[in-house]
């Protein structure tokens, strides 16, 4: 019999979403929430995601698609587990390109360069192959994901990440909008630079080999629990490379090949 209940039970995931809401409302990161939930219990920290995005749902945000996150291996090693993982994004979380950003809007900010997709097509039939996945996107922009922790030092296990959204903060996209027959993700170059100053670079390759896969993943995992990817929306495919801290002052670019370049300031 496979089980569908996560063996924590509902008090500890509600002790958990309050911890994190908590953080999220007075802008003091939390002790993590593995003591309440474990750290690698999958399925008890994707409940703890899932009932803070629907809290988020009735307050008036909508979903706009979604993050995938740990698609490094040198991450995955780090965390101690051999999966991806993902988050919701919301309307409020999307700033324009070269905006201007609060830094203090996103708890301890971090940012990482990646490629989004944005989709044509549900997502919800079929085999959900590298064909049906590839037809299915309208095109590809560069991105950057402006992560945030709701746990204080960052000091996150996979159960704590998962439980905060895998820690998303917010995203910014890219203007330059192209279509996958005339760009090949896993090929693409990425250099990030923080005032001018290089500080992480990588490929296509570093995101669970090509981020396609990173897609596929994801479009499985979330038909698997109930919702699935839909067109229009967004999904942040994972980091082309190291992710780094960012201040207020700072000025972040990147540019992936073949897409272009995405920027911007937090003050």
């Amino acid at each position: 019999m496979p089980h569908t209940q996560p063996a924590v039970g509902p008090d500890s995931i509600a002790a958990a979403a309050a911890r994190l809401r908590e953080a999220a409302a007075t802008g003091v990161p939390a002790a993590p929430v593995r003591d309440l939930i474990g750290r690698d219990d999958v399925e008890a920290a994707y409940a703890v995601q899932s009932l803070l995005a629907a809290e988020r749902t009735e307050a008036g945000a909508a979903v706009v698609g979604r993050k995938i996150g740990l698609t490094s291996a040198a991450v995955q090693q780090q965390l101690g587990v051999d999966q991806p993982d993902f988050g919701v994004l919301f309307d409020d979380m999307e700033y324009a390109a070269g905006s201007t950003v609060p830094a203090d809007a996103i708890l301890q900010p971090r940012i990482e360069a990646e490629i989004a997709f944005v989709l044509k097509a549900d997502l919800a039939e079929g085999p959900l192959d590298d064909a049906q996945v590839r037809e299915a996107v309208d095109h590809a922009v560069a991105a950057l994901e402006i992560c945030g922790s709701r746990v204080a030092g960052w000091d996150i296990s996979f159960g704590d990440t998962v439980a905060d959204n895998a820690s998303a903060g917010g995203y910014v996209l890219g203007t330059r909008k192209v279509p996958l027959s005339g760009f090949d993700p896993v090929n693409a170059a990425m250099t990030m630079t923080i005032d001018g100053e290089t500080v992480s670079t990588g490929s296509g390759a570093a995101c669970l080999g090509d981020p396609v896969n990173a897609l596929v993943w994801l479009a499985r995992r979330a038909r698997d629990l109930g919702s699935p990817l839909r067109a229009g929306q967004v999904v942040l495919s994972g980091a082309l490379g190291p992710m780094r801290p960012v201040a207020a002052g700072h000025t972040v670019e990147a540019t992936v090949t073949g897409l272009g370049t995405v920027s911007v300031t937090f003050s």
